[in-house]
């Protein structure tokens, strides 16, 4: 089975930098240790302020249930998430390995 990697990339406002990365590292930890994904955020070197952030699953499959399989906690952080998003909004890609 192909793993599937999601990625969000978006830049964010620069004033709300300190209040962005406290949510990020709230973030990491639940979306890691509680609900055990495989989750990684990083900024890009070349632009500051401008992060991705990726999932990595093992299939298709569990893949389909990023969405739902949220809980409460993961619903009301990434609901904060867009108030630190600039106006350029998000992108998203999603890519399949190669078998």
């Amino acid at each position: 089975m192909p793993r599937v990697m999601f990625m969000i990339s978006y830049g964010i406002k620069p004033d709300l930098r300190e209040q962005y990365l406290a949510l990020v590292k709230e973030m990491r930890e639940h979306l890691t240790k509680v609900s055990n994904k495989n989750y990684s955020v990083f900024e890009t070197k070349a632009k500051k302020h401008q992060f991705t952030e990726i999932f990595i699953t093992n299939s298709m499959e569990e893949y389909d249930t990023l969405e739902d399989d949220q809980d409460e906690k993961t619903q009301e952080l990434v609901g904060r998430l867009g108030e630190f998003v600039d106006g350029d909004g998000m992108k998203y890609a999603t890519l399949v390995e190669l078998e």
